[in-house]
């Protein structure tokens, strides 16, 4: 059995069509996330890894440190937003992946529910 995960996570998306070029297979969407550290520990945000699927089915995978150039220290309770973007060659993709937090019992993942990226009229 899974353990619960010690985030909430809350998305929405957005597509930035005066950045997309459907045209040239460029589709711009930014995601906005919010975590809450809904467990009884101090967490710190250390790395983040995404699995980006494409409506071909061809995935691309980014690991990184932190998010957006921070690593945030969470607090029981506390919440943390941040916005990104992605460039998919297809109007139509998904994301999901773990987030790597740091709390004194250790390391522990946090999965990124999957998310869809759609341009506008896409799906029915």
């Amino acid at each position: 059995m899974q353990p619960e995960s010690p985030l909430a996570i809350e998305v929405s998306t957005h597509y930035i069509e005066e950045q997309s070029d459907p045209d040239k297979d460029r589709f711009l969407f930014h995601y906005s996330l919010t975590l809450t550290n809904v467990s009884e520990d101090t967490l710190t945000l250390k790395r983040r890894k995404w699995v980006i699927t494409d409506g071909n089915g061809e995935q691309m995978e980014v690991e990184g440190e932190g998010v957006v150039g921070e690593t945030p220290t969470l607090e029981p309770g506390q919440l943390f937003r941040y916005t990104s973007s992605v460039v998919l060659n297809t109007p139509l993709g998904s994301m999901t992946g773990f987030y790597t937090l740091e709390g004194k019992s250790g390391a522990i993942k946090a999965p990124i529910p999957r998310f869809r990226l759609a341009v506008p009229g896409t799906l029915h």
